[in-house]
């Protein structure tokens, strides 16, 4: 299994490669110098690039040349990266991928700054991929129905930490905007830039949302297990900032009582006491069945693409969502 993570991960970094050399070109460093340094400085801190990869591979997927889509791919990874570093900030989360956060490094209202250009410049450089005006101007009303919801998703993010009766519906609903639609946004994106058929772009936008609903369930479950210094950031920082995730809510519904629950100062220990509270609830065991489901169910969509080696890194993907470590 590790063998098989390990060649996805080449291929994932392979296409991650050419977003990484996309942004040196399509954004430089200009004037303010520092706006452009704090729009970059996440990028140069990491990532795993895996929405660029999804979109390039659903194009491959549909016999696409992914080489004409390296602007969209590079879209969708400054769409992430500007939501990260808004969230950053309403979260009061002051580390990101190891590093400070942007607020942290060039203040609030550089922050801010650096999130509102990069979605500005997300669009921009989305002109720049080579198509025909039928598919740009479908795919940047995908891109902007997505950042819409995103955005919705957010502020129902928000509206939950003020409400401890939030249902497991509301939840999904929550994470399929918030998370899950900006891997749908690139898979189909892939297929129609690719050519695919109405049907392919359809099938590729269920998968990638269902698998992204699964890998936000999953990465609520790597929050509280995943040791900081893997994971980038605080352990257990959900709970602590009151989140409700599919694990509190499981939890909630059997009767768990988290004293850590929206603890902003809870100690190591409290948090491992949580830990231990959720697993013997199954509150844990929970989430990770329900992302397996989602991401099952994910995989299952693309059924109707033909045989490739990128459907089966497509396939491959899916289920390193609910098997990475961080």
């Amino acid at each position: 299994m590790q063998e098989i993570y390990m060649d996805l991960l080449e291929e994932i970094n392979k296409r991650g490669s050419m977003v990484d050399g996309a942004i040196q070109n399509l954004m430089p460093i200009g004037e303010p110098d520092e706006l452009y340094r704090a729009m970059r400085y996440l990028f140069d801190a990491g990532g795993k690039r895996l929405r660029p990869a999804a979109l390039f591979l659903s194009t491959e997927a549909v016999g696409g040349d992914p080489h004409d889509v390296i602007p969209a791919a590079t879209t969708v990874e400054l769409v992430h990266n500007f939501t990260l570093i808004h969230d950053d900030i309403m979260d009061q989360d002051n580390l990101r991928r190891g590093m400070p956060a942007v607020h942290v490094k060039w203040g609030l209202s550089g922050a801010i700054l650096a999130g509102d250009t990069l979605y500005s410049k997300s669009f921009h450089i989305l002109s720049q991929t080579r198509t025909d005006a039928a598919r740009m101007v479908e795919c940047m009303v995908t891109m902007s129905i997505t950042c819409i919801e995103i955005c919705e998703g957010q502020w129902t993010d928000i509206s939950f930490e003020k409400r401890n009766n939030v249902s497991e519906a509301e939840y999904m609903e929550m994470v399929e905007k918030k998370t899950a639609i900006l891997y749908a946004a690139s898979c189909k994106m892939g297929a129609v830039l690719g050519g695919g058929t109405a049907d392919q772009a359809q099938a590729l936008w269920d998968f990638g949302r269902l698998t992204g609903v699964g890998f936000q369930i999953y990465d609520d479950v790597l929050d509280l297990i995943t040791p900081e210094d893997v994971l980038g950031k605080v352990r257990g920082s959900d709970l602590m900032e009151g989140k409700q995730t599919l694990i509190v809510i499981h939890a909630r519904e059997n009767n768990v009582k988290l004293d850590v629950f929206g603890k902003r100062e809870a100690t190591r220990e409290e948090i491992d006491d949580a830990l231990e509270m959720l697993e013997n609830s199954g509150s844990i065991d929970y989430a990770l069945t329900t992302a397996r489901n989602f991401v099952a169910e994910g995989k299952a969509k693309l059924d109707i693409l033909p045989e490739s080696e990128a459907k089966d890194i497509l396939l491959a993907l899916a289920d390193y969502m609910i098997e990475r470590k961080f």
